[in-house]
């Protein structure tokens, strides 16, 4: 499944891209024409209009000064065919609206329009609905264009209005998001984003002989205001932001303690059986052995089929290759990977803990290896990150899941995710592999008595159509358009109908790390709406909705924030992302059913639903978790 992730917040890559195209910069106050009320109604992402744009130069060679003319050129064409979207479709999603502006103020700043960027600055954060976002948007940026309109000494005066934009803030509310914008001045560096750059849209542009999409001009774009503002300014920025901190610092509130509940040993409770789909798990771990589901009809690694069910060795659940075939290592293998893991794992961590704001051993060893890294040392290093976040991913998870619960019963189904820069081509025959591998799934799910599963991965249709454009496939983007939603649909047909047929089965879903709507990108299956299904969101231990998680079709929202876990050796990190608060309303099904194994899929999921507090947010409310009121509920 090369065109889908796991849903994990903790990736270097998407952490070091995300800053490069947060510019946080919209356009000048006359560039948005006025429109016929009548024009047409874009509802989902997939029937935006497609750009293509011809490069002549690598593309890190764009941003050398003898080719800004050809860098202007590039931003004036998408500048161009985003005012006349905005001028003739009515785009119903205000993240598309924002991702607009935001390329749009990327042009602004390579013009120096500053004055544009500022008029405008107001209207997008008027359509951001995160209150921490939308107080913490732009800082940087609206920084620097006050202090090159004010002509003071730049440096001086960029600091003076980041400290005055910083004092206003509620830091209590804010500081998630300072300590990881904070982190951000920490890690990137010219060489890791033109190395990002390289090994992301080089070989794309090779294949194409030079035509790319609309989504990598935009970014490439939008890199020029990192390499050109952002690389200088970081250590200024980081002054800032660690004095503001350092002045505010206080523990937040745990508000998880209060409301949560654990079963004894002694406890009135039966065995439920519950699945992780996800990358695997180590089953060596000693806190995993007395609650893993076993197959007893299965003669462990003897490479026979015993129960005759289609599965070999399925001791403790099932497994399923890159290209979805079935294999017996419900572990996430690491293959010719020939790094040190303990040096992988520590790597992991400093991203996390850089990203939380945490001055760790781990987080001063990632942060020397970055600023050693060359540029063509970028897409090794984060292969490496990659397949590690891989390897570790499910086992993480599972830990999550199982605490402070003995009666529960872990099925392992083993799915596989490439960890390349550039994914695997999709194709019509591995669309086809993976529906079976689903149906099969599903289906084993049924057969072994799961009552609930947690699922903490997601894919989208545009995901597909990049992959696609990555290797030149599909023909014009018309073409490949089409072929992306021939392929997205076998295998969403495959999951949906698996889902609704699976009526004793809750499924559990991360919501996603991209703070966007999944309904209007398609994602899968957090856009889903099943009765036997709950997407989770995530909050911090606070309560605080996270900078990161999606929106669109939210059910209940658990800590998805430094959530600590085991990896595969038996160790305990802490990993960010939706993908850790999801188990943890599997964590909670598995109780409920424990207590009640009687309950129905109905009963359980409005238990977990109706026990969960409501929190009033500036222009919306979310419900969070409350394991110990949903207990409470049990008839």
């Amino acid at each position: 499944m090369p065109y889908k992730q796991f849903v994990v917040a903790a990736a270097l890559a998407v952490s070091a891209f995300a800053a490069a195209h947060s510019v946080y910069a919209l356009p000048p106050a006359n560039t948005v024409a006025q429109v016929p009320a009548d024009k047409p109604v874009i509802n989902r992402k997939d029937d935006l209009p497609r750009h293509s744009y011809r490069l002549t130069l690598r593309v890190t060679e764009l941003y050398l000064p003898e080719n800004r003319a050809a860098l202007l050129s590039l931003a004036q064409a998408v500048q161009a065919d985003i005012l006349a979207d905005l001028a003739t479709y009515d785009i119903r999603d205000d993240n598309t609206i924002q991702d607009y502006y935001a390329v749009l103020g990327s042009v602004a700043i390579l013009e120096n329009r500053w004055e544009d960027y500022l008029q405008l600055h107001a209207k997008q954060r008027a359509l951001e609905t995160k209150e921490a976002n939308r107080l913490t948007m732009g800082l940087y940026s609206e920084a620097l264009a006050k202090a090159r309109l004010s002509g003071g000494e730049p440096a001086k005066t960029l600091r003076a209005n980041m400290e005055q934009a910083l004092a206003a803030l509620d830091y209590e509310l804010v500081q998630d998001n300072l300590k990881s914008a904070r982190g951000r001045t920490e890690i990137l560096s010219e060489a890791l984003v033109l190395g990002n750059l390289e090994s992301s849209y080089q070989p794309v542009v090779d294949k194409t002989s030079g035509e790319v999409s609309y989504d990598i001009a935009s970014s490439l774009v939008s890199v020029s205001t990192t390499l050109d503002h952002f690389v200088r300014d970081a250590a200024v920025i980081n002054e800032v932001y660690s004095a503001k901190i350092a002045a505010n610092e206080v523990a937040k509130t745990d508000i998880w303690q209060a409301r949560k509940y654990d079963l004894d040993t002694d406890a009135k409770a039966t065995p439920v059986v519950v699945a992780v789909w996800d990358s695997g798990l180590d089953t060596t771990i000693e806190a995993f052995s007395p609650v893993l589901w076993r197959n007893t009809a299965e003669i462990p690694d003897n490479g026979v089929d015993d129960d005759s069910n289609g599965f070999v060795d399925d001791v403790h659940g099932i497994a399923y290759d890159l290209h979805s075939q079935k294999v017996t290592s419900i572990l996430y293998p690491m293959g010719d990977f020939d790094g040190d893991l303990d040096v992988m794992q520590t790597h992991m961590k400093g991203l996390g803990d850089i990203q939380s704001g945490v001055d760790s051993d781990e987080a001063s060893v990632l942060r020397k290896r970055l600023a050693s890294l060359e540029q063509d040392q970028v897409k090794n290093f984060l292969e490496s990150l990659r397949i590690y976040g891989n390897f570790s991913h499910g086992t993480h998870v599972a830990g999550i899941a199982v605490e402070g619960n003995p009666f529960i019963r872990v099925l392992v189904a083993r799915m596989t995710y490439g960890h390349t820069v550039i994914p695997e081509q999709p194709t019509l025959e591995l669309a086809h592999a993976e529906a079976k591998m689903v149906r099969e799934t599903i289906d084993y799910f049924k057969a072994n008595g799961v009552r609930a599963v947690n699922m903490s991965w997601g894919g989208s249709l545009r995901g597909i159509e990049e992959a696609l454009e990555a290797h030149n496939a599909g023909g014009s983007a018309q073409a490949r358009k089409k072929l992306a939603r021939e392929i997205y649909t076998i295998g969403d047909v495959a999951l949906r109908e698996s889902i609704r047929d699976a009526r004793d089965i809750l499924f559990i879903t991360s919501a996603g790390n991209s703070d966007n709507d999944v309904k209007f990108d398609e994602n899968y299956p957090s856009s889903y709406d099943y009765p036997n299904m709950i997407s989770v969101g995530a909050v911090d231990v606070a309560g605080e909705e996270t900078s990161f998680t999606s929106l669109g079709k939210v059910d209940i929202y658990a800590n998805g924030f430094e959530v600590e876990s085991y990896v595969p050796g038996g160790k305990r990190i802490k990993f960010n992302g939706t993908s850790m608060s999801s188990p943890q309303v599997l964590n909670l099904a598995a109780k409920l059913l424990a207590l009640k194994p009687g309950l129905s899929t109905a009963q359980l999921r409005q238990l977990i639903l109706d026990g969960s507090d409501e929190k009033v947010l500036a222009t919306r409310s979310i419900r969070l978790m409350n394991p110990a009121a949903s207990v409470a509920l049990i008839p």
